[in-house]
């Protein structure tokens, strides 16, 4: 099934990577990792944060810098002069049961973000999205939370039938 606006993608042998359909080689970056880095004003504010509130530690750290794993996917905190805008999700998780993760993560502390704009609408701090990438289903329910250092973060959970 394709919705509207999509492209159909198809994997390619090598790497398990994705790459659209109309492509006849993976480019470099389509066989490498991605990984964010999120910047951080205070390193050991957010290191205390994504300890107490996320329940992360880093695998690794550096001068300036902590990585974190999640799932298999790689991010860093760096020590940064600069701020984040806090108005994009800079960085999201995909959960399995999204209430399970909000009744955590409040217990812990994290305050979510409540949205009453066109096209989105929190209760409890959770919205129910329309749309989706076909390979995830028709919709998802979402939320998005603030760290110490002001990155805009977001957590959703994949509804509806597959393609």
């Amino acid at each position: 099934m394709t919705f509207a606006g999509t492209r159909r993608l198809t994997r390619v042998e090598r790497e398990d990577v994705v790459v659209p359909s109309n492509s006849t080689e993976a480019g470099i970056l389509a066989r490498s990792k991605v990984a964010t880095r999120l910047p951080a004003q205070d390193l050991d504010r957010a290191r205390r944060f994504y300890a107490e509130k996320l329940g992360l530690e880093p695998v690794e750290e550096r001068e300036g810098g902590l990585r974190y794993e999640c799932g298999g996917a790689v991010f860093a905190l760096f020590s940064s002069t600069g701020a984040p805008s806090g108005v994009h999700t800079q960085m999201g998780w995909e959960v399995d049961d999204i209430d399970a993760t909000v009744a955590e993560l409040r217990a812990r502390g994290v305050a979510f973000e409540e949205y009453d704009i066109p096209g989105l609408k929190t209760v409890d701090g959770i919205a129910e999205i329309e749309g989706n990438y076909p390979s995830k289903g028709t919709g998802e329910r979402g939320v998005w939370f603030h760290d110490s250092e002001g990155n805009l973060l977001g957590i959703g959970e994949p509804t509806g039938p597959k393609a």
